[in-house]
């Protein structure tokens, strides 16, 4: 083969390596692969054929092996240990020895063959990057482009990978444009016969937490743990946070100067409300803050069944509640307890009923005394 060829071989190796992010011997290995298929075609199929590409020329060099024999019955796979010894004069009888071979048999039916396996070569090596690069980064956010949208997925652009956005992982209402630029949680990374398949959410409770991990770097470095986080997307999140360090306030923290770091992440999330409030054992108080943003004026626990009794200022009701019972039904969630709320004119009718029947069973256990008295006497 021609130095010239040669030198457009390296050329042309380097050029993919630096393009496609493939090994350079990855790619040779693939080339190697692809050509020497093509030889064996060329050459009706004979396994006796083989090549090596050197790894800093370039240069292919095609031999085939053959046995050496006494007396040759088959010229394709047979040599005469004569002959054989004018190549290797230390050959002998049952060996084998490696004969060059010219490169130029190499035919266009044989080239283009080895084209399509080349190029099929590099997607697989392309596909293995790519698989390998993302495999291991469930649960990180990853920005890109919004390319299209077909059969219910939006398609992002990351750079040298695709990732597939379902619909129902995006946010309600949410319309994303061609060429706009998102966020997202990697979800899952598996490998299908078209490739990795980068799956991406924007709808989950793990997104939110991982967007505050982004913006606050107290929770990156550790100093200020999430405890829970619930979601309902585009609605409201409910944030518990935790700091070991009292000279640390975890949701000051959190909101940022003047606001500037939830505010960063409401944005992503389209105006999604997030309420953060400061974890604590106290199962009362925890349940107080979890109602957030409503004020609570009592709070009563049943420890054994994890049950809560919540009463709030009549004004407060609808708000301790939510839209459609969100604000407790995320509540009870972050907190796991079940949360019963009633109003304080609720309350106070309940008390006054429990008195009067305190005052009624007390009255009644008297005139059964007294009449018990009578009958003694």
């Amino acid at each position: 083969m021609t130095k010239k060829i040669s030198k457009e071989l390296c050329t042309i190796i380097d050029q993919l390596s630096r393009e496609k992010g493939i090994s350079r011997e990855v790619l040779i290995e693939a080339l190697e692969s692809a050509l020497e298929s093509a030889l064996r075609k060329k050459y009706g199929g004979r396994t006796n054929v083989h090549l090596l590409i050197d790894r800093q020329k370039c240069d292919i060099n095609v031999f085939e092996t053959k046995k050496i024999v006494k007396k040759v019955t088959d010229p394709l796979e047979e040599i005469a240990l004569k002959d054989a010894r004018t190549m290797d004069s230390t050959k002998e009888t049952d060996q084998t020895i490696d004969i060059p071979m010219d490169l130029q048999d190499l035919g266009r039916i044989a080239a283009q063959t080895a084209k399509q396996v080349i190029f099929q070569k590099v997607r697989e090596a392309e596909r293995d990057v790519i698989y390998n690069e993302f495999k291991d980064k469930v649960g990180h956010v990853v920005s890109g482009t919004v390319m299209r949208k077909e059969k219910g997925l939006y398609f992002i652009n990351m750079g040298k990978a695709e990732a597939a956005l379902p619909l129902k992982e995006t946010l309600p209402g949410e319309n994303l444009k061609r060429g706009e630029s998102a966020k997202a949680i990697i979800e899952d990374v598996r490998v299908t016969s078209k490739g990795p398949a980068i799956i991406v959410s924007r709808a989950t409770p793990q997104f939110v937490a991982s967007l505050f991990k982004m913006e606050v770097p107290e929770i990156n470095d550790g100093l200020v743990s999430i405890k829970n986080i619930v979601r309902e997307p585009g609605e409201r999140t409910k944030i518990a946070v935790y700091s070991t360090d009292t000279s640390i306030d975890p949701v000051g923290s959190c909101v940022g100067m003047k606001g500037t770091r939830v505010q960063a992440i409401v944005r992503e999330l389209r105006g999604e409300r997030i309420d953060i409030i400061p974890w604590t054992d106290d199962p009362r108080v925890l349940i107080a803050r979890a109602l957030s943003p409503a004020t609570v004026d009592k709070v009563g626990v049943n420890e054994e069944a994890k049950t809560a009794m919540v009463v709030v200022n009549d004004q407060q009701l609808s708000l301790a509640i939510g839209k459609k019972g969100q604000n407790v039904r995320l509540a009870m969630k972050l907190t796991g307890w079940y949360i019963d709320i009633i109003s304080d004119t609720e309350y106070s009718k309940i008390r006054m009923e429990e008195t009067d029947k305190a005052l009624e069973d007390s009255i009644k256990k008297e005139t059964e005394k007294n009449e018990s008295q009578a009958v003694d006497e």
